[in-house]
């Protein structure tokens, strides 16, 4: 079960996500509560071990304009949010960095088809709500044999129902493991890990 926590914002949420065993962590460099800036997610950086993928997570910006980032930060992974195109697959695996596309429970068929990114990840109808949503409803997708990412309402608590639920590769969480909005708990973080994994 690939795991990714997101919305790491100091060292020691890294720290905690790093250790408990998460393949994948995410700095938020688009306009969130949990924004830092690139200077930060390469102090950030510093914490994670090779092998561990660290995800630069943008909405707005353009694709080209997130890969800018991404490199002024170190990342070699990048994730979109929002309304994307084949095109920007193209010019995050152009600069050679790998992509999570992002899209929502809602997405057309032809949104969830294989644009060739690295990684889909499935948010929420409404991403951002931190609502538990029907996971079951995954199934219906497409997306078996494919490496994608479950997110949406996760938490320690529900992440092994959800994942049996939907038949999921793999796992995104981020204010599911906070004690309030941006701030990470570093015991939820690791209880969320253990629980993914199983």
């Amino acid at each position: 079960m690939f795991v990714k926590v997101c919305g790491l914002s100091t060292p020691e949420s890294v720290q905690a996500a790093v250790e408990s065993g998460a393949d994948a962590v995410g700095f938020v460099l688009t306009k969130s509560p949990r924004e830092v800036s690139p200077e930060r997610a390469r102090v950030l950086l510093a914490g994670v071990p090779a092998g561990i993928a660290a995800v630069g997570v943008f909405r707005h910006e353009t694709a080209a304009a997130a890969v800018a980032t991404a490199r002024a930060a170190g990342l070699e992974w990048v994730q979109l949010h929002g309304s994307r195109t084949r095109e920007d697959v193209r010019t995050v695996h152009d600069a050679g960095l790998r992509l999570i596309r992002a899209v929502t429970l809602g997405a057309t068929p032809e949104e969830f088809a294989d644009w060739g990114e690295d990684l889909l990840l499935v948010d929420a109808a409404v991403p951002g709500s931190g609502e538990a949503w029907d996971y079951a409803l995954m199934r219906d997708k497409g997306l078996a044999g494919r490496k994608w990412l479950l997110a949406g309402g996760l938490s320690p608590e529900n992440v092994a129902s959800a994942v049996e639920a939907a038949a999921a590769w793999g796992v995104d969480v981020s204010s599911g493991v906070e004690s309030s909005r941006g701030v990470k708990d570093l015991a939820k973080v690791r209880a969320f890990v253990k629980n993914a994994k199983g």
